[in-house]
Order: structure tokens, then C-alpha cells, then sequence
């Protein structure tokens, strides 16, 4: 992928987010033929017909100019795509109207615990600008949202569905206000939504380990269904970058989990906390692939040799990088840990709540977003871009060999109304269907 510079004022000139919704894999059926197939559950075969898939690219003058791409059908069952056959238009099947297949997308940072979704609107107070005021304003609201939090971590979980995802790794606040609560709140819609959304969970003390008294809680929650220990701005919010991240460190050691941690410290602080956690995963190498910082936006402030450095560095620890693909002065170096092979993975972090205002609940619009603020503008470069949303599965292969998908591939996938991977990025194309196992949930 060639970069190139682009101007805040320009981007934001020239973006437009397109998000358009559409009719369903399900309309037109016969009644029972519907009724059928939503009760799928991944022990049924189902049959797609008309399914676009890519199959190559075309060149000119030794550049990708173009995607190829034929009609398949596609045969799945007990939860995996069993066969990838020539289109018979008129098998008894249903009917995928020559919508492009791709992976299911994956949102890797985002708080299903805590949303206004669901909701009456409300927009973020100005008043609450540091960390530290959230943190304040959380201990205040808290109660209220736990009464509902359940239904509206469900109602999250459909809009991340209806843009395509069916996973989500979701931090869940482990404090002195909600206790264990809003854990077990989220656990119930995870339960509820088991047969069609998958999900890691990252015990997150979000108002710190030390600021307050957190530490007992996430000791007790390491021993519950989580995968992941969090941290917050360790030097900022609990005051000592070594307490708070072997803290952090001993705990997913002792209970054999990951580590993603929240880091929105900048400066001597910020880049303190990565070389910290970079040597102390080189001494644990258990931790390496299982580790990741979310954020970084120290990163956004390095440049020449010290970011190839540290890139460098995360790169042979596997500390992966979640990024919500933020743009105007926290801007994140991606190309440069794509070419050091850093894990960069992205989310939507908070959708409509009391830190932010925005969000869609679509990782293709970060796929997007990434594009545009890197210059990715080519047929191969946009499709390649496509990663960031399905992390790292791709249909071709950089040379448009066809790797995916293939049989006894699971069987997560969305339809798209698009014509190639290029297309689907450049135009945030409409997601038509998401199948989760061999279920048709959207």
C-alpha cells in the first residue's frame, strides 16, 4: 500500500459516509421457507444461490486495474460452508441475488455495557472533558444504566448485525459503582444472543485499579467467563506505570488470560507504558499474540526512527494495536506497523453514549476511513483494506489467488451490495445479510 498525506480540513471535505440500509436475504420467500430458515441454528443445511464471489484480478500495464468475480453456490451446514460449487440459478436455494459474500467483520473495541442505544437520544456533555471528569460523571449514572443495560447491550448487538459484524471483543467496566454487575448484566444478552453473536470480554477498570478500589474486583472477575485483563492510563489515572501494569500482568498470568489495555496517555508517560509492557512480555512470552494496547496514541506523536523502533519492538512481542481510526491530531502510524507487522485491529469503542456522541457500529466505515486518511485509493490498495473490518481474512490473496472461502471454512460471512472488496470499502456499500454459523440473523 502506497501512503499519501491528507489535510484534517480536506478529509473531512471529502468524506462521505454512506450507511444505507436495504431489503433482506429473506424477502420474497415463501412463508415457510422463511420460517425455516430463521430457525436455523447451524444443524440445518442451508443452500445460497447467486452468491458473487471474487475470483481474481485483472491487470493492465502490471497494475491492478480491476476485480474479477463469477456466481457460485455456496452449501453450508452444522455451522461450516461445506462446498463452493458452480451458480445454478435455479436450484431450489435461497436466493443471494448476486450480492458479494465476504468474511463476517469483527468489531474489536467496543463497550457493550454502556450505551444510550436503545434509548432516548442524548449527547455528550461538555462539561465532562478529562478522563478523570468521566470518571466522576460514571459514578453518578451508573445505577440508572444498570437497569437497563442488559436490553441495551442487546440492542447494540443487532445494530453491530445489521452493519455486518457477529463478533465483538467488549470491555465491561469492573469498578466500585456497578461492582460485578454490569458484567453479569452483559453476560445475560450474551446468553440471549449465543446462537448468533460471538464475543470476548475484557475486564476493564475503568475507574482505575488504584484511583479506586478496583483491584479486589478484578481479581474476582478474572475468576469469572472473561478473556482478557484491561487497564486505563496507568501513570495518569493510578499514578505509577509499573504498579498498575503488574498488576495488570500478574493477574492474566495467574488465570491464563489476555491482556488489552486502554492508553490514552501521550508523551514520556505514554511511550513509558508500551516499552514497559514490551519488556515484560518478552519475559513472559505467554503473553505474546495475547497482548494489545488500545489506542496508543502515543504512537500518533512519534515519527522517524524512534516509531520504527517501537513498532519494531511491539512487532516481535505480538502486542497488537485497537485503533478506532481516529483522524485530525491522533492520527495513528498504521502503515508503518502494517510494514513492521504489528496486529492492528479496529472498533467502534463507544456507540451514542456519555463519552461520545458518534457512532455507527460499522467496521467497514473504519476500513474506510483508513483509506481515505492513507491514501489508499487503487483497486488492490482498497481491497486490501478491507483486513482492518474482517482482521486479516481477505478473499484474494495479494497476488488475487482466491483464499476464502473454502470448505470447512466457518460459516461467518455478510453479504454486501457491492462488486468487489474495493467497492464494499470505497463506498461503505450496504450490508443485505449476515449469516453467524450457518444462521441467517440479519
Amino acid at each position: 500500500m502506497s501512503s499519501e498525506s491528507i489535510s484534517r480540513k480536506h478529509f473531512i471535505k471529502s468524506s462521505s459516509i454512506l450507511l444505507a440500509g436495504g431489503s433482506g436475504l429473506l424477502s420474497g420467500l415463501p412463508s415457510n421457507a422463511t420460517e425455516q430458515i430463521k430457525s436455523t441454528t447451524g444443524s440445518k443445511a442451508l443452500t445460497l444461490k447467486n452468491v458473487r464471489l471474487e475470483t481474481g484480478f485483472e491487470y493492465e500495464e502490471g497494475e491492478v486495474i480491476a476485480t474479477k468475480t463469477e456466481l457460485f453456490t455456496i452449501g453450508i451446514s452444522e455451522g461450516k460452508i461445506k462446498s463452493v460449487l458452480p451458480n445454478k440459478p435455479n436450484a431450489a436455494a435461497v436466493d443471494a441475488k448476486g450480492w458479494l459474500m465476504l468474511p463476517a467483520f469483527k468489531d474489536m473495541h467496543i463497550h457493550l455495557d454502556k450505551t444510550f442505544y436503545g434509548g432516548p437520544w442524548k449527547a455528550h456533555l461538555r462539561k465532562n472533558r478529562s478522563v478523570k471528569d468521566m470518571i466522576a460523571f460514571e459514578q453518578k449514572i451508573i445505577p440508572e444504566l444498570l437497569k437497563t443495560s442488559t436490553y441495551r447491550a442487546e440492542k447494540l448487538i443487532e445494530l453491530l448485525q445489521s452493519r455486518g459484524s457477529s463478533f465483538a471483543r467488549s470491555h465491561v467496566n469492573i469498578e466500585p459503582t456497578s461492582k460485578l454487575d454490569s458484567l453479569k448484566n452483559l453476560q445475560k444478552a450474551l446468553e440471549n444472543k449465543k446462537h448468533s453473536f460471538d464475543a470476548e470480554l475484557v475486564a476493564f477498570p475503568q475507574h482505575g485499579i488504584y484511583y479506586t478500589q478496583s483491584a479486589q474486583l478484578m481479581k474476582e472477575a478474572a475468576k469469572m467467563d472473561i478473556d482478557f485483563i484491561g487497564g486505563l492510563d496507568p501513570n495518569a489515572i493510578d499514578g505509577s506505570v509499573e504498579k498498575s501494569m503488574d498488576f495488570v500482568l500478574q493477574l492474566a498470568l495467574d488465570h491464563n488470560k489476555g491482556i488489552d489495555i486502554h492508553l490514552h496517555e501521550g508523551g514520556e508517560p505514554g511511550l513509558k507504558t508500551v516499552m514497559y509492557l514490551i519488556d515484560k512480555v518478552n519475559e513472559n512470552p505467554v503473553l505474546k499474540g495475547k497482548t494489545f494496547i488500545s489506542h496508543c496514541f502515543v504512537l500518533a506523536k512519534l515519527e522517524g526512527r524512534e516509531l520504527e523502533e517501537v513498532a519494531e519492538k511491539m512487532a516481535n512481542a505480538q502486542i497488537g494495536v485497537i485503533s478506532t481510526i481516529p483522524f485530525g491530531s491522533r492520527t495513528m502510524p498504521i502503515p508503518v506497523l502494517y510494514k513492521h507487522g504489528v496486529d492492528v485491529r479496529a472498533g467502534n469503542d463507544c456507540i451514542i453514549d456519555h463519552w461520545s456522541t458518534f457512532g455507527s457500529g460499522s467496521v467497514l466505515q473504519k476500513a474506510n476511513l483508513m483509506a481515505q486518511l492513507y491514501g489508499y485509493t487503487s483497486e488492490l490498495d482498497l481491497s486490501r483494506c478491507l483486513k482492518l473490518a474482517t482482521h486479516n481474512i481477505l478473499p484474494l490473496d495479494d497476488k488475487g489467488n482466491r483464499q476464502w472461502p473454502k470448505a470447512d471454512d466457518t460459516a461467518n460471512l455478510v453479504l454486501v451490495d457491492a462488486s468487489c472488496s474495493a467497492e464494499a470499502v470505497s463506498r461503505i456499500s450496504p450490508v443485505r445479510s449476515l449469516i453467524h454459523r450457518g444462521n441467517i440473523v440479519y
